[in-house]
């Protein structure tokens, strides 16, 4: 289950939920090829904004999972484990984040 781009330390960054992901994705391209031909079928405007007010949504959704594993992943990249402190503060960035995509 691991994405193939090493870090600088050569280990390769793992992503948990692959699987999830990847079924985000092809929902997200699902909606793109929604927008494409309610765009060719001259549809309504207002169903072509809500289609894509809901790819902005689940591309934010989508930036904020992998950036939550990333962060998580890196923090216990070193030899030793996280602490308290540095696992809620991973948290708390991962929160933010998640606020921000929205």
């Amino acid at each position: 289950m691991s994405m193939g781009k090493q870090n600088s330390k050569g280990q390769k960054h793992i992503i948990t939920n692959k699987n999830k992901l990847l079924g985000r994705v092809r929902k997200i391209k699902g909606q793109l090829e929604g927008v494409e031909k309610s765009l060719g079928e001259d549809a309504d405007c207002k169903k072509i904004l809500h289609i894509l007010a809901s790819v902005r949504g689940a591309l934010g959704g989508l930036m904020a999972e992998v950036m939550e594993s990333h962060i998580l992943e890196h923090i216990g990249e070193e030899k030793r484990e996280p602490s308290v402190n540095e696992i809620l503060m991973a948290q708390e960035l991962v929160d933010s984040i998640k606020v921000f995509m929205k």
